[in-house]
């Protein structure tokens, strides 16, 4: 499933992983779980109501049950694209259910510039093309719409990328901000930490598309 070129230059080895098996496979199974602690979800919920446009076009890309906006906005529109069918019919904050595996196909199923948000929440540590699907996010982005990237220190361990396995928390980080600069259309990437004291961490590198006028 990857090419030469895929990553733009990052060595092929940072994204192996355990399980090189068919992801909708893995993922057939619905998993309704929290993935990371409450107070953590509390604190990813606090940043989304603090950044996201009220009445905005959001993206909940490798979405679950769950998407962490918070309860009493309200948007426009609310996509989730997911490997499980089962899980994103859970969620009950999602207008559009679409299942699609980015690791197989890392263009979108969508027309450009009709999100103002896209979020990957505790996701993004599965995709072997990053670059690649980062690229194709900016281009479903209105100039100035915000990436925002969550990450913690949970996991799929045989699923996550070896990088993720490998790399300290810090470099990990630095590594999703490479994956920004190198997709090309951002301005500079941000890191935002909104740990929570005794729980899970909470990580977030968060980007704009460059505007007409830069």
């Amino acid at each position: 499933m990857r090419s030469e070129s895929s990553n733009h230059g990052l060595p092929d080895t940072l994204f192996a992983r355990v399980d090189e098996g068919d992801d909708a496979h893995f993922y057939q199974v619905p998993r309704l779980v929290a993935h990371i602690d409450p107070g953590t979800i509390a604190a990813l919920t606090q940043y989304y109501r603090e950044v996201l446009p009220e009445g905005g076009r959001l993206l909940d890309l490798m979405s679950s049950w769950i998407s962490h906006l918070p309860p009493e906005r309200r948007y426009a529109a609310v996509a989730g694209l997911g490997m499980n069918a089962d899980e994103l019919a859970a969620n009950d904050r999602l207008d559009v259910r679409l299942v699609h595996d980015l690791n197989r196909n890392s263009r979108l199923p969508f027309d450009a510039g009709v999100f103002d948000a896209v979020l990957i929440a505790v996701s993004v540590q599965y995709l072997i093309h990053p670059v690649a699907v980062f690229r194709d996010i900016a281009r479903t982005l209105t100039p100035g719409g915000r990436l925002i990237v969550a990450m913690s220190h949970r996991c799929f361990p045989t699923k996550a990328v070896r990088a993720f396995h490998q790399l300290s928390a810090q470099d990990r980080i630095r590594l999703i901000g490479t994956y920004v600069q190198l997709a090309g259309g951002y301005a500079v990437p941000e890191f935002v930490d909104r740990s929570p004291d005794g729980e899970d961490p909470l990580w977030i590198v968060t980007a704009t598309t460059e505007t007409l006028d830069r």
